[in-house]
């Protein structure tokens, strides 16, 4: 694993031109335009028309970037502080799931290095303190953040690539219906529990966190 910029406290002198926050968001946008995969240091330089290593001024390294740019991201998660337990964590994981649409490389880097800038540690506090609440602690708290993490960033990461490919609510209609008739001809018990006409995919997310929700309900210890 990289060593992460937020273990150094690593600050960079700024100049007139280049600064850290105009680095982090041309990051951003070449990373939204690129993916994890097209992003560059170089590609980044040009995106902001200066040297490559001018960047090196301000950052140490290409995961310094990548760093600051997921906080960046982060950021854009509104918390979720009032209302039930069950209420704060769905709210927080929804609002997490637009994030991740619009920023699509987000579910990559999220599962290589430590959440631990400024604002993932902010959006932390409040989603371990709602399952505290609840009554859970210890390894069945951390179990619970780890399954509702997986969960959303699972389901946008399939979500995002199945938009990437399809592109269009036509394709997508056209899809399924192959699917199913593929199904209802070879596999007709299956076609009829997989029901792949199903494209709400705001509701399976929701519907899908209500399960894990009652799992973890089931787990709180008594009275609580």
């Amino acid at each position: 694993m990289p060593e992460s910029i937020w273990f150094r406290g690593d600050e960079r002198p700024r100049r007139p031109r280049l600064s850290r926050e105009r680095i982090v968001e041309a990051a951003v946008a070449l990373l939204d335009a690129e993916g994890v995969a097209g992003f560059s240091m170089r590609a980044l330089a040009a995106r902001l028309r200066a040297g490559t290593m001018s960047l090196y001024e301000y950052v140490t390294s290409k995961e310094d970037v990548l760093d600051l740019a997921l906080d960046a991201v982060i950021g854009e998660i509104e918390p979720v502080e009032e209302g039930s337990w069950r209420e704060r964590l769905a709210g927080q994981l929804a609002r997490s799931r637009q994030v991740m649409r619009r920023h699509p490389w987000v579910p990559t880097l999220t599962s290589t290095r430590p959440l631990i800038g400024p604002n993932a540690l902010a959006r932390s506090r409040p989603f371990y303190a709602a399952l505290a609440d609840a009554g859970l602690s210890g390894p069945t708290l951390v179990a619970a953040v780890g399954t509702l993490s997986s969960y959303v960033n699972g389901f946008v990461a399939a979500e995002n690539t199945w938009w990437a490919t399809v592109r269009t609510p036509g394709a997508d209609a056209e899809a399924r219906e192959r699917v199913g008739a593929y199904l209802e001809e070879h596999v007709a018990d299956l076609a009829r529990h997989a029901q792949v006409d199903i494209n709400d995919f705001d509701g399976q997310f929701l519907l899908g966190l209500d399960l894990i929700l009652d799992g973890i309900a089931a787990r709180l210890p008594p009275g609580a």
